[in-house]
């Protein structure tokens, strides 16, 4: 009889691991991947381009909390897939890439092999928390264990596992499992001591990163006994979602940098603290933060800012144990007030065009409650980052923030709607952000995925040729001409309409859309570029 081969084995092990979907492109180096695909009950998705793949991984990975899983194939697949970890990585995404390699006799030689690389390896390791290779018949169950702990236990990110191509077909020997420690416990003095700071504070202020974005009921609680308000950087929005004390805006803007600096005591969960959050402007500094608490499960990243405490771990547990700690009696500090305060500052401090934009992202909230609302870097996206308030925790992402890959939109947001297919997706992108990845929109027309594809076609890239005319430099190669979107749409056998930039409109449409089911097109026909005239 017949044993398992490594190939089937590892399939095995990821559905032991409770993996049930993963995105990939078959090749002829992972072969062996795919002999034990069929018969494990996980669901296989085809992108078109392993850098879908990878986007597609992220975006399940936001929606379901499991690490997203994509299938590639030696050399391109996995350089092609490089990008998407970075985009994980950036943004604490757990995503495992599982690639074929050459046969291990031939790796580092330069053999002129298909798909090699001088050191596929290596190479992964410069973006993954941990790149493996199944290097003999002994090694898959050790190597699955570490990978698994890497995504499970810490800072999750981007991990890699390589099977050389003999090794894949080989016959798989089983190894007992590793035992591993668990994370620490917090310490139960630093919340003491944390509760102590906090109830002295006179006036607290709370930033939420992404590592809170699970914590929504703590950290409403928690705002609420502190009467503190919540700022939200991008990945946190939707936790507060019309609460007295939120905050969804940017920390880089000026109305919410003098809140923070109002502040005698911040308490930091979940967030690097990076300058494309608190710093996007590019002044050289972040917001003054007096007597910081800060809470995040790397203990690397706890050492990059001053504080005046550090606790590691998950910010659920810390926020549960905080409010055990805390008086019961909540704090009466004017917190409600100082939000209001701060939110209509914001309102007023980025300006006409970005109020049109956000009321445009106000109406789709009302046409589509409860939406995944997944972006590119585009116009109304970036409006929202500033200043939006959406109704579901979790529910807005893209990759205007962090790494900042182009293309993200659309297959992230195919990966949002596999991890949660009761919900309406929302994708937001620019007519050149669709450019780098609409192939991939035949995967959800595959999949008949809900996913609405709102195409903000504004004929070019705005935003870099802005950027250009501000500092003098003549616009160039910002103006790549759009595809026909309705020619596109008919292709891909998807409704489509076409609508002026109009929030009411934009509505309309989308309710028409989400009535019908199923994936379809929207184009938003905006202004194009007009560069100032001496």
């Amino acid at each position: 009889m017949r044993g398992m081969t490594i190939g089937e084995a590892l399939v095995a092990g990821l559905h032991q691991r409770d993996v049930t979907c993963v995105f990939g492109i078959p090749g002829v180096h992972t072969v062996e991947l795919y002999r034990g695909l069929a018969v494990s009950g996980i669901r296989h998705v085809t992108p078109r381009h392993e850098q879908g793949a990878g986007f597609m991984a992220d975006g399940y990975a936001r929606v379901s909390g499991k690490p997203g899983v994509a299938f590639v194939i030696t050399g391109p697949g996995l350089t092609n897939t490089l990008t998407p970890m970075a985009q994980a990585r950036a943004d604490s995404v757990p995503m495992l890439v599982v690639s074929g390699v050459n046969k291990t006799a031939s790796l580092g030689k330069g053999l002129g092999h298909l798909h090699e690389l001088p050191d596929q390896l290596g190479l992964a390791k410069t973006v993954a928390l941990a790149s493996e290779q199944v290097s003999d018949t002994n090694a898959l169950g050790p190597v699955l264990d570490r990978v698994f702990h890497s995504l499970t236990n810490g800072r999750p990110g981007p991990v890699h596992i390589e099977v050389p191509l003999d090794i894949a077909a080989a016959e798989y020997q089983e190894t007992p499992a590793a035992t591993r420690d668990p994370e620490p416990p917090v310490d139960p003095v630093l919340i003491t001591q944390a509760a102590k700071q906090l109830t002295e504070a006179k006036n607290v202020v709370i930033l939420a990163g992404g590592g809170a974005k699970r914590v929504e009921a703590g950290l409403q609680a928690l705002a609420a006994t502190l009467d503190a308000p919540v700022v939200q950087t991008v990945n946190a929005r939707g936790l507060m979602h019309g609460h007295p004390l939120t905050v969804p805006a940017s920390p880089s803007l000026n109305a919410v940098r003098a809140l923070i600096e109002g502040a005698d005591c911040i308490l930091a969960l979940g967030t690097e603290l990076g300058p494309t959050d608190y710093d996007m402007y590019a002044t050289g500094r972040i917001a003054e933060m007096s007597n910081m608490i800060r809470v995040d499960r790397c203990s690397d990243q706890l050492t990059r800012h001053k504080v005046a405490h550090t606790i590691q771990g998950d910010a659920n547990v810390v926020v549960r144990a905080l409010i055990e700690a805390l008086p019961h009696e909540a704090k009466q500090s004017g917190g409600a007030k100082r939000a209001s305060k701060t939110c209509a500052a914001v309102w007023e401090e980025i300006g006409p065009d970005y109020r049109h934009q956000v009321e445009i992202l106000n109406a789709i909230r009302a046409a589509a409650p409860n939406a995944l609302v997944v972006g590119d870097s585009t116009q109304p996206i970036y409006a929202g980052n500033l200043f939006y308030d959406h109704d579901r925790a979790g529910g807005w992402f893209n990759a205007a923030t962090g790494y900042g890959a182009l293309g993200y939109g659309i297959p992230a947001a195919i990966g949002a709607s596999i991890a949660d297919p009761t919900a309406r997706v929302i994708c937001i992108t620019g007519d050149g952000g669709a450019q780098f990845s609409s192939p991939e929109i035949m995967a959800a027309v595959d999949e008949k995925l809900p996913i609405t594809f709102v195409i903000w076609n504004n004929h070019g890239y705005r935003e870099i040729a802005t950027s250009m005319q501000d500092v003098g430099v003549a616009v160039i190669g910002c103006d790549p001409s759009p595809p026909d979107f309705a020619a596109m749409a008919k292709s891909f056998g998807i409704p489509f309409t076409t609508v002026p930039p109009e929030p009411q409109t934009i509505a309309q449409a989308l309710r028409k859309t989400v009535a019908r089911g199923g994936p379809a097109m929207i184009e938003v026909t905006a202004a194009p570029f007009e560069p100032q005239k001496d």
